[in-house]
């Protein structure tokens, strides 16, 4: 008999992880903001994804329309996606009808499997993701999350998302097409209340995380995202932007990462120095910031090595 590989993963997982999975008794209880008329923003935990909080830490985003609820962002299990439709239905009264995933990272997209792919709709640039990333993004996810993942598969967004206006259930939406945090990065503007709907592309009092990003492409969709008129912002990680300050606040935490990490290159520093480097005080309201620096070096420092070392 062939064994498929999430068995073989399930079957070899850590043994403190699996004597956590037998007691495992969680439940998602996701709570919902309303921020402006029919809309409601749903917070994520400001942590780095762990079995402690289900990797329930991306912000998420529920529409109401008279032909079902929107939700922005599922999550990332099904358990989680079914709990946000859950609070979808109880906040407007009907069920989900369109499924909007921002990007490919699990914390946003792998909740789309508690939904009909008829109705998740994405970039087609996230869906080659996806196609591309998703198998080893859920291998990854059942190893850190366990009994949370169960019943969880890879979905693929049925629905393309094209830059321009949308309309759904009689809201209308202006949709973006992005890049720069991942190779397609969705934005959406309520255009009845103004609030834009930014994913992973603004963080709000909380690093950026950096596994897929281009920089100058980050900071292009950041000028067109400042560029769109809009009240309030819902960015994929921290509280609600009212004053309008995130998008240069993650502007600024990009720029600063990128000079620092250049330089510590230049000055010979190893990748365990170059993740130790002071963080300035204006970011001493960033939550993860020393994780997302350390990551960050991860993603960026062999690229910078090879380009700024001297040949041997």
């Amino acid at each position: 008999m062939k064994l498929q590989r999430r068995a073989l993963l399930l079957a070899g997982l850590l043994a403190p992880a699996a004597a956590i999975a037998e007691q495992f008794a969680g439940k998602y209880n996701p709570l919902a903001e309303q921020v402006a008329d029919g809309l409601w923003m749903v917070r994520g935990a400001d942590e780095a994804i762990g079995f402690a909080n289900g990797g329930a830490i991306a912000n998420s985003a529920i529409i109401a329309t008279d032909a079902g609820a929107v939700l922005f962002d599922p999550g990332v299990s099904r358990e989680h996606g079914r709990a946000l439709g859950a609070l979808a239905q109880k906040l407007t009264g009907k069920a989900v009808g369109r499924v909007y995933i921002s990007h490919l990272h699990p914390d946003h997209a792998m909740g789309a499997a508690a939904f009909d792919p008829a109705i998740v709709h994405a970039l087609p640039a996230t869906r080659a993701d996806l196609e591309r990333d998703g198998e080893g993004f859920s291998d990854a996810m059942y190893r850190l999350l366990a009994d949370w993942m169960k019943g969880t598969a890879v979905v693929l967004p049925q629905g393309d998302v094209t830059e321009g206006q949308a309309e759904f259930g009689g809201r209308q939406f202006r949709l973006m097409a992005l890049k720069g945090h991942s190779g397609g990065d969705l934005a959406l503007l309520d255009e009845a209340t103004g609030t834009l709907l930014a994913g992973d592309l603004v963080f709000h009092d909380r690093a950026p995380s950096t596994p897929h990003a281009s920089l100058p492409d980050w900071r292009a969709s950041l000028d067109r995202l400042a560029a769109m008129p809009h009240k309030l912002l819902v960015p994929g990680h921290g509280p609600l932007d009212r004053d309008g300050s995130a998008i240069a606040q993650t502007r600024d935490w990009l720029g600063w990462v990128e000079q620092t990490l250049h330089d510590a290159v230049a000055h010979g520093l190893d990748m365990s120095e170059a993740g130790e480097l002071p963080i300035p005080p204006r970011f001493s309201t960033l939550k993860a910031a020393r994780y997302e620096l350390q990551r960050s070096v991860s993603h960026f420092y062999p690229r910078l090595e090879a380009e700024l070392l001297p040949k041997l």
